[in-house]
């Protein structure tokens, strides 16, 4: 995998941010810092495009049914002991 060198400009407050927890050992430096943030991103990003799926698909199955909680206890409770 190739990489690219970026300049990327941060308010003192981020800076701070970084250096803090590069100096509590989660970090070795900004570099992995800021990757890591955006790897998170992107693994945040997956999740949520997936439950967007899953809630356009589950708004297109259609209406409601009815469920009994009590009769599926029951079949589940005869079939599993």
């Amino acid at each position: 995998m190739g990489t690219v060198r970026k300049t990327i400009t941060l308010t003192d407050q981020q800076d701070n941010w970084i250096k803090a927890h590069i100096n509590a050992g989660h970090y070795t430096n900004d570099n992995e810092c800021i990757r890591d943030l955006i790897r998170r991103e992107q693994e945040r990003s997956l999740e949520m495009e997936a439950i967007r799926t899953a809630l356009i698909e589950g708004e297109a199955s259609g209406e409601p049914k009815h469920f009994d909680t009590e009769a599926f206890k029951q079949k589940m409770m005869a079939a599993h002991g």
